[in-house]
């Protein structure tokens, strides 16, 4: 499949999500959220100097980010931006990613150590907050995760856990509750050794952002692969696109007007200490044939 550049010129986009007509993206070292258009025009809509990533709707259509330095997710009304949720007294990591169902609770994991600073993988938990306020930890041991996907009947929520070769999947009950944890898909054994180089070496896919389709497969950003692919459940790989050379895949979402279109969120790599001041990462689209379903 051939890939086609949307937008040039970021440091790290992430948290990629359709809405109303327009991506929305998130850029970590710009301390940007903006709004593009399927022609490539940029607008700068929200300036998060803490770093903000995973976003979502809130049920009245107001946009929560993750600010993910101090740990929080912020509320966005159209207007003005505070603070909906503290989490950093539930966080061993640097705050991720997250997914809101159709009710307005809010999921979102954290790195669980500190990765940038090349330190030892280790667990981390799952947190929602819920339209009151109230937090909860919903899930531990699982091993950074990261990209998230609430299937299309609002029933299973599946989590993309980086360092652990997998996806695990939770029934996820009209009041935010999860049961009935299992694995999803799984690529590959649990990475064993004590080192970030020893976890990185041992995965074969590394999942990232992602995303759901219709018939119920993910595509899913493989952090070590330089890739988006195509996953079944069970972890069988059915397709794939391949980022041009020099560059990784971080984060993809279904999109476009009739959903059929892929963007990756691309970047040479995903060090801060290369990241923070180049302006080399891109938002690349493809055409796929499956349309988009579920959240986001």
């Amino acid at each position: 499949m051939t890939t086609t550049t949307l937008l040039t010129g970021g440091s790290f986009f992430e948290g990629p999500r359709w809405y109303q007509g327009h991506w929305w993206v998130s850029d970590f070292y710009r301390g940007t959220v903006s709004r593009v258009t399927p022609s490539g025009e940029e607008t700068v809509v929200l300036e998060v100097a803490t770093q903000p990533s995973g976003s979502g709707r809130l049920p009245d259509g107001s946009l929560v980010v993750v600010s993910m330095t101090d740990q929080r997710v912020l509320r966005w009304d159209g207007s003005a931006l505070a603070t909906y949720a503290a989490l950093a007294p539930y966080c061993g990591g640097l705050l991720n990613d997250l997914v809101v169902d159709a009710a307005g609770h809010v999921f979102v994991g954290d790195f669980g150590f500190d990765l940038m600073g090349g330190g030892a993988p280790g667990p981390a938990t799952l947190k929602r907050v819920d339209p009151d306020g109230t937090i909860t930890v919903v899930a531990g041991d699982l091993l950074f995760p990261n990209g998230m996907v609430i299937t299309a009947d609002g029933g299973t929520l599946l989590v993309g856990e980086t360092f652990g070769n997998r996806y695990t999947a939770f029934d996820l009950a009209g009041d935010g509750s999860l049961s009935n944890r299992r694995v999803w898909a799984e690529f590959g054994p649990v990475p064993t050794g004590s080192t970030l180089e020893e976890a990185l070496g041992q995965l074969v896919v590394a999942p990232d952002g992602c995303t759901g389709d219709a018939e119920g497969h993910l595509w899913v950003a493989d952090a070590v692969g330089g890739r988006a692919v195509r996953v079944a459940e069970g972890g069988e790989v059915v397709d794939e696109v391949r980022a041009p050379e020099g560059l990784g895949v971080y984060a993809c979402a279904l999109g476009g007007e009739d959903g059929r279109t892929l963007l990756l969120c691309c970047a040479p790599d995903f060090l801060e200490h290369n990241r923070r001041a180049a302006r080399e990462a891109v938002l690349l689209t493809v055409e796929v044939a499956v349309p988009h379903a579920g959240r986001p």
